[in-house]
């Protein structure tokens, strides 16, 4: 784990490049909000796979390290608090950041819903 941690923040430490040729998932995130936003709304609609924006957002008052998770325009929620500091912090150095949708399970628990990938581009 603590070998995985160091290759996460390693890879999101690199210098963007202008045209990522390889993309490696450096994290795997509930979605926070997923009950708030539209995600209910839009579920039968997405599919495992399906690109994610992840938008920053410094000026949210509530964390100004917050991500938003956008699919197709509409918002879905946020990376988790506890999870979006490596991420950020590479955005705002302009690595090249994606996200897509890991994983879609229908389950009472809304932070069990939804699994947002995150992608940097080699």
């Amino acid at each position: 784990m603590r070998a995985r941690l160091a290759l996460t923040a390693l890879l999101l430490s690199l210098p963007a490049l202008a045209q990522p040729t390889v993309r490696i998932l450096v994290q795997s995130s509930p979605l926070a909000g997923f009950q708030y936003y539209g995600g209910k709304i839009l579920w039968d609609e997405m599919r495992e796979g399906d690109r994610l924006a992840l938008i920053r957002e410094p000026d949210n008052p509530h964390d100004p390290l917050a991500i938003r998770v956008e699919w197709r325009g509409e918002k879905l929620g946020y990376l988790p608090r506890a999870e979006n500091g490596d991420v950020a912090r590479a955005m705002d150095r302009g690595t090249p950041v994606s996200g897509r949708i890991g994983r879609l399970v229908e389950h009472p628990n809304p932070w069990k819903r939804l699994r947002v990938d995150v992608l940097v581009g080699l």
